[in-house]
């Protein structure tokens, strides 16, 4: 299988790696850190690259393109730290709405967010759900032509500065009846929408939201709601997996040159041979990582089953190489490794975040080995 990027896609990398460079250094970063964990300026720029209407088909204003593009694109932006929540807002958000049935205002909406107008973000996770996508307790209530939603979200990505977000409630059945769940759009300035915001350990923002009777717009009704937000949660996925590959293989760069230039006893101590062993073992679960994240991009177009399984065995694969990589290369750096005013430690926050998100690698264990059905192989 021929794994080689296209000259579009190395143009694509090279471009945003380049703003990464120049427009998005460790000052900018820890500045809008400080600020909150969101720069509507750094939003503007990438949607000046093009990169807001990534997953919004060319009719809409947007690029059209598909999964392997947004995996070269998040890696660069997983190597430079980036904050703004671009895998929700622009490929999440774009992918969603791009499948809904044509409406004018999805189309108004598709139009705002290629454009870098509006930010728009996946609003699923509820206490006591523990990462079930079923278990929804918002409700949804049919008020004339439209619709009211009621209930609460928890850790929003940029909650309190999106200008909208998909939210997933139940029209009908139990608790945790994936049959009874439709997908809607809720605007954040509506009547009976709350939002509290907050910075979350990787320095980035992320917001409760609270509905009480706030109209919202019908997406995918029940009946398809689930199998719509099991798509949005694999893009979401199939995303993290590439910003890790691209935040664990500037991590190991930036420890490889510090144990070129950290001396004890008169030598580096990437001369001493037990270190040398540790770093190989880091690489290795790195390139683990990276087939990994292949894999579940090449799987983005299979059949929901073949799908949800092989983002499943990326996801648990990546947790397992986050934590690893992570943890080892604090330890190669020693105390500056947890430093604030050094970079190392704030990859790994960011990657602990990450392994925590969309499920974490237990969850994940646990949904490889429920899809493995006859088999005892996890590539069977």
């Amino acid at each position: 299988m021929d794994f080689d990027f296209s000259d579009d896609q190395e143009m694509l990398r090279d471009s945003v790696r380049k703003w990464v460079a120049k427009g998005y250094d460790a000052e900018r970063r820890k500045r809008i850190v400080q600020a909150g964990g969101f720069s509507r300026e750094a939003w503007r720029e990438l949607a000046d690259l093009g990169l807001t209407g990534l997953f919004v088909p060319e009719a809409h204003g947007g690029m059209g393109f598909g999964p392997t593009d947004a995996m070269v694109v998040m890696e660069e932006l997983g190597r430079g730290l980036v904050l703004e929540p671009y895998a929700q807002g622009a490929l999440i958000a774009g992918g969603v709405l791009s499948a809904c049935t044509p409406q004018p205002a999805i189309a108004g909406w598709l139009e705002k967010i290629a454009g870098g107008d509006a930010l728009v973000v996946l609003a699923h996770q509820e206490r006591g759900a523990r990462y079930r996508l079923a278990h929804v307790e918002t409700t949804a209530k049919a008020a004339g032509e439209g619709w009211t939603l009621s209930g609460a979200k928890s850790v929003v990505p940029a909650g309190d500065q999106a200008d909208a977000f998909i939210v997933p409630a139940r029209v009908s059945g139990a608790v945790d009846d994936p049959a009874g769940i439709a997908l809607f759009l809720v605007e954040r300035r509506a009547t009976g929408v709350k939002t509290r915001g907050y910075g979350s350990a990787d320095g980035a923002r992320a917001a409760e939201l609270t509905l009480a009777g706030a109209p919202a717009t019908l997406l995918v009704p029940a009946g398809g709601g689930h199998a719509a937000l099991e798509l949005a949660i694999d893009i979401g996925i199939a995303a993290l997996c590439a910003e890790a590959v691209g935040a664990m293989d500037q991590l190991v760069a930036v420890t490889v040159e510090y144990m070129n230039t950290r001396k004890q006893f008169g030598v580096a101590i990437a001369s001493f041979q037990a270190l040398r062993h540790r770093i190989a073992d880091v690489k290795m679960q790195l390139e683990l990582a990276r087939s990994m994240s292949y894999f579940a991009t090449l799987k983005m177009n299979e059949p929901a089953a073949a799908r949800r399984r092989a983002l499943a065995q990326a996801k648990y694969q990546l947790g397992v190489s986050m934590r690893f990589v992570g943890q080892q290369c604090i330890q190669l750096h020693g105390g500056i490794g947890v430093t604030d005013e050094y970079i190392a430690g704030h990859y790994f926050k960011r990657l602990t975040v990450m392994e925590l998100s969309f499920g974490d690698t237990l969850h994940q264990l646990g949904e490889v080995s429920d899809r493995m059905q006859d088999t005892a192989g996890v590539f069977a």
